[in-house]
């Protein structure tokens, strides 16, 4: 799936319980401690998450999303952790779940599943995962990045266009899309 320079790296999957889900995933070259740090620790998900995180890291621990571009502030909870494997927590009516693998004594396979309350989220949630991922990538490699924390990007309406190319389900309001057209 290639539209322009951005090539659509989700996968748009149904969980063994029939739950609609996009589903990402990445190696990178450090150790799974460090990348956990990533997903973890509020001041590194600053560089990539779409909305500043405060979390209290256990389970039942209450989740604070806050000061995204299109987001509203709002609540959840932590529904597992696993250190260094494993985080899922609930934002929204989504479940979102990072899993960790290590790949050799100093890479990690990182995977980002976001379980969908409703599937015509598909599209928009997985071009929104596409900025996020590019901006984490970005950071992980020691690099700046703009991210999720841009807004509405370019880029973003290219991964959009991608995944509705390639039959992803959509439909779902876009903040900052739909008041434009």
């Amino acid at each position: 799936m290639t539209t322009g320079p951005a090539e659509a790296t989700g996968t748009y999957v149904h969980l063994d319980d029939g739950r609609p889900a996009v589903r990402f995933t990445r190696t990178y070259t450090h150790p799974i401690g460090r990348v956990w740090q990533f997903v973890t620790q509020p001041a590194e998900l600053a560089h990539w998450f779409p909305s500043k995180v405060e979390i209290d890291l256990r389970p039942g621990g209450e989740i604070r999303f806050s000061s995204g571009p299109n987001l509203p502030d709002s609540t959840g909870h932590v529904l597992a952790v696993e250190a260094p494997r494993h985080l899922s927590f609930d934002w929204e009516g989504d479940e979102i779940h990072f899993d960790l693998e290590p790949v050799g004594a100093d890479s990690t396979r990182f995977t980002l599943t976001n379980v969908l309350a409703a599937e015509n989220t598909a599209a928009r949630n997985a071009a929104g995962w596409e900025v996020c991922l590019a901006a984490l990538d970005a950071a992980i490699g020691g690099e700046r990045h703009e991210g999720p924390h841009a807004g509405m990007t370019p880029s973003w309406k290219v991964y959009y266009d991608a995944y509705l190319t390639a039959g992803v389900p959509s439909g779902a309001h876009v903040p900052g899309m739909d008041e434009a057209g």
